[in-house]
């Protein structure tokens, strides 16, 4: 009010007034528009202080029953508390993952549509030169949750207690034995190939839609084998419907002490087959709304229920931050080019 006294007062106070306020607009539309060193600090606080406002989309690319969409389900209901918003877990199956791996590549890149993936998804680029986005270019890493062991049973009217016992009886008659995945092209069937080649046998590949489908025909004898995930095969061990024979990693696992590695049972050295699970979101998405998410995603795998129920399923819960699962995922596409291209394994479109 003092300020319009003054400009009817005088001409000149009138001038001072008005390039006063004048500059002061000047460099508040300079800070909105970037023109002021503290609009990046103002617009980086804007974004965070928004982000979410409305429901988050958490794309599971692979049917319900699987590890992917048993760590969704898990990490969903804290994320959700967290932010105060829904958090929608979005089963989108098919084409190995890479239907739901390709929807949220496409999406917006606001954080309001993430992806859990396994690294299914840097095993797919080697077996399939159409797969319809690149890695390591429409995605930004948020986190990685966990890793899990994978282990190989087989129903229990194989007569084999362990896995020496089970490659003679393939070698002598490999007509009698195929295995079950959840699909063609799976991690778990990557894995059996590795076994496979690596044994010098050849026990054939049943592809289902699905880990539920895949485990139900094994435990009912429409196949005899598999390597599954722990997290969906420990429980059929335990209640005897499985005999487990072999995990995938190099060192046992304290959810299953007393099965051996495939590489001390069958006499493999070296080898491994690593299983992990990151969230995704789509390239350009904000780097604060990635650090706020992973920040979050953090603290749901420190929660103490959370984490005792993703363990007690057979999971190793791993958090890792974007840079440290970026450098992973680059890690893990030079091992499957390596490992797809020595076992000469080709998929059949």
């Amino acid at each position: 009010m003092q300020c319009i006294k003054l400009m009817t007062a005088s001409q000149a106070r009138l001038g001072l007034c008005t390039a006063s306020v004048h500059q002061w607009v000047i460099r508040l539309v300079l800070a909105i528009v970037g023109g002021s060193s503290l609009a990046p600090q103002l617009l980086l606080a804007q974004t965070v202080a928004k982000f979410p406002d409305k429901s988050i989309r958490f794309v599971v690319p692979f049917p319900p029953g699987g590890g992917n969409d048993i760590l969704a389900r898990a990490i969903a209901p804290r994320l959700a508390e967290a932010f105060g918003q829904t958090v929608v877990v979005d089963n989108r199956a098919g084409a190995g993952g890479n239907i739901g791996s390709e929807f949220v590549a496409k999406s917006a890149p606001d954080g309001y549509t993430i992806l859990m993936a396994s690294n299914q998804i840097t095993i797919n680029p080697w077996l399939d030169n159409n797969v319809p986005f690149d890695i390591e270019k429409d995605f930004v890493a948020v986190a990685q949750v966990a890793s899990v062991p994978m282990v190989l049973v087989v129903n229990p009217a194989v007569p084999a207690n362990d896995l020496k016992s089970f490659i003679a009886l393939v070698k002598a008659d490999p007509s009698k034995f195929n295995h079950s995945t959840p699909g063609t092209g799976t991690a778990q069937h990557i894995a059996f190939e590795v076994f496979n080649y690596s044994a010098g046998v050849k026990v054939t590949h049943v592809p289902y839609k699905g880990t539920g489908p895949a485990i139900a025909d094994l435990i009912g004898g429409q196949v005899q084998s598999a390597i599954g995930t722990m997290a969906s095969l420990e429980q059929h061990v335990k209640a005897g419907k499985l005999r487990a024979l072999g995990l995938t990693t190099a060192v046992r696992s304290a959810a299953m002490p007393d099965v051996p590695t495939i590489a001390e049972a069958a006499g493999l050295p070296g080898f491994e087959v690593p299983l992990w699970y990151s969230i995704l979101a789509p390239v350009n998405t904000p780097k604060d709304i990635v650090e706020k998410l992973s920040a979050e995603i953090g603290r749901a795998l420190a929660d103490r229920a959370t984490n005792e129920r993703l363990t007690g399923q057979g999971f190793i819960v791993t958090y890792l931050n974007p840079q440290q699962m970026d450098e992973m995922i680059k890690k893990d596409l030079l091992y499957w080019q390596k490992t797809i291209k020595a076992i000469g394994l080709k998929i059949d479109k």
